[in-house]
């Protein structure tokens, strides 16, 4: 453990430990460079957001400890447009721009200026919402204007050494031959903008001979033609070096023994005399419960802004932080998202002393993924508005989503507390209405509408409006429930028959939230209304009068 964690025992997360791993092996330096990105060729999933956050966890770790960091997002979009994607308009139309480089491809949704843009800002916009914010570097930019020429004339000039570092972790049958041609350097073509070229000629230094299926045939200088490329298992290494990046996490895919990440390793230091960055390997992330109002594409590809209309930023980044990268874990949209809500707010009451920790190890742990789950890296200048998720939702199908009346009826809002509030409210009423079961929704019956009842059922809600909804403002819910269990054993029903009758006359449905608490949620003026109609005109005078009178002799 470093001299730093041992001052500060708030330090203690897995981004703590691999910020120490970073300074120990690099050594203290006037900067730290972390590295993250894609090639933006389809929806930018939440499966890749698990790399940008991870990134940005270290970041904050090493910022933290006073580091001066540098946090690049690469975007790959000098790639190859290789699949026409289903989620995308007009895909007759993508399909003429197979092999071109994304860049090339038009945005069919006619919103941005090409087909990489699209997808480019579909993340810059939203990470700023879970507090995200490198530099981003866009490769087709950089490539378009020859600023890798010289990494790619190191290439060419070593391309049999690149061979070697390609076949050395590869088997006997995969490895390439001592008579197979390798060009590390892939081309564009001047003519048709594919790549379905061929390289012929490479002189030693600037110039590349190719040919292409389309018939164009020339000769073209490294440092001025706009259409050569690194392949990506060479291009990821020579960029390591271009940026001096000191750490880069990677899919578990590339990471394992032998994969691509080690090959990269051998072309980065034998080939650009720069050793790889320190990395770590993260795992998949599965979804659960997901609806089909959510899926951005075919597939069932959750994006963030998709995640970010169900998960509150703070509770998002929270379940990225309060797991392991490494480990394989599932984002749900179904009754989990309860749970999730449930977690975090249990964190939030450890940390701001409402709920005491097992242990000081446990409060420091707690404290450490609840400041790293906070937009801003930083407690809140206040305790946010504790309610829980359920409750919310309650809450809200009451009020038919509005939001202000239901932060009118908490009563007790503080102004600094009120715009995350807003937020999580936004996000539960989303749940309600796209991803909670049928069974967990409902509206209240304001309409007039009533349901047929007769004998001791409607006796049973009679007694109701008279006995209980008269001081549904004044009693505690505990109280409020005794009263609605008197009725039914009064009337010697079963208290669950009771339930479904009120349920129905309520919300048109035979289950719903707790009884005595969705009375006080919905209110004595609003119970009034709805349950009138089952009472004649006498009936309604006797419970006006009752409410009066036992008043009356309560003050008295």
């Amino acid at each position: 453990m470093s001299n730093e964690n041992q001052k500060n025992p708030l330090l203690c997360h897995w981004a703590d430990q691999m910020a120490d791993k970073i300074i120990r092996e690099r050594g203290d330096l006037p900067e730290y460079t972390c590295a993250s990105g894609i090639t933006p060729s389809g929806t930018v999933h939440l499966g890749n957001f698990r790399e940008i956050i991870t990134v940005d966890l270290v970041v904050r770790a090493l910022r933290d400890r006073g580091k001066n960091v540098r946090f690049i997002y690469s975007w790959d979009d000098y790639d190859v447009f290789r699949k026409v994607p289903a989620n995308m308009p007009n895909p007759d139309e993508l399909q003429n721009y197979l092999r071109f480089p994304i860049t090339m491809v038009p945005d069919t949704t006619g919103r941005n200026e090409n087909y990489a843009r699209h997808h480019e800002v579909d993340v810059e916009q939203e990470l700023p919402r879970v507090g995200i914010a490198p530099e981003f570097l866009y490769q087709a930019s950089r490539y378009r204007d020859n600023r890798y020429a010289e990494g790619m004339k190191k290439a060419m000039q070593n391309r049999e050494l690149i061979k070697e570092c390609l076949n050395e972790y590869r088997d006997e049958q995969h490895k390439m031959k001592p008579e197979d041609v390798y060009w590390p350097v892939a081309v564009f073509c001047g003519k048709c903008n594919k790549d379905t070229t061929q390289i012929t000629d490479y002189d030693g230094e600037w110039n590349i001979t190719y040919k292409c299926e389309c018939g164009h045939c020339e000769t073209a200088d490294l440092r001025t033609f706009k259409g050569f490329k690194l392949g990506w298992r060479v291009d990821w290494p020579m960029r390591w070096n271009e940026e001096k990046v000191m750490f880069e996490p990677g899919g578990k895919d590339h990471i394992s023994p032998g994969g691509s990440y080690d090959t990269a390793k051998l072309v980065s230091k034998k080939i650009y005399g720069w050793d790889a960055p320190i990395t770590m390997r993260y795992d998949f992330v599965n979804l659960k419960g997901v609806p089909g109002k959510m899926s951005s594409s075919s597939g069932k590809v959750i994006a963030l802004p998709d995640a970010l209309d169900v998960y509150q930023a703070e509770v998002l980044r929270y379940i990225f932080a309060g797991t392991r990268p490494n480990t394989e874990f599932a984002i749900s949209f179904d009754l989990d998202v309860l749970k999730t809500y449930e977690d975090y707010d249990k964190t939030e009451r450890i940390v701001w002393g409402i709920d005491k920790a097992k242990s000081e190890d446990v409060f420091n742990k707690e404290k450490r993924i609840y400041i790293l789950s906070q937009i801003d890296n930083k407690m809140p200048e206040v305790m946010p508005y504790q309610i829980g998720f359920r409750m919310l939702t309650t809450l809200l199908q009451t009020y038919s989503g509005d939001i202000d009346k239901v932060i009118a009826a908490l009563g007790d809002v503080k102004p600094e507390q009120e715009e995350r509030l807003r937020r999580r409210a936004a996000c539960a009423w989303f749940w309600v209405k796209y991803c909670a079961p049928e069974e967990f929704q409902f509206a209240l019956r304001e309409d007039g509408s009533k349901i047929e009842l007769e004998g001791t059922d409607l006796e049973a809600l009679k007694k109701v409006y008279t006995d209980c909804v008269p001081f549904v403002d004044e009693l505690d819910e505990k109280s409020l429930a005794q009263k609605v269990y008197d009725v039914a054993t009064g009337l010697g029903i079963e208290p669950k028959r009771l339930f479904t009758v009120m349920y129905n006359a309520l919300i048109n449905k035979d289950q719903g939230p707790r009884l005595a608490s969705f009375m006080k949620i919905i209110g004595k003026e609003k119970l009034t209304e709805i349950l009138k109609g089952y009472l004649d005109k006498g009936s309604c005078e006797v419970a006006v009068l009752h409410a009066g009178c036992d008043s009356f002799c309560r003050l008295s």
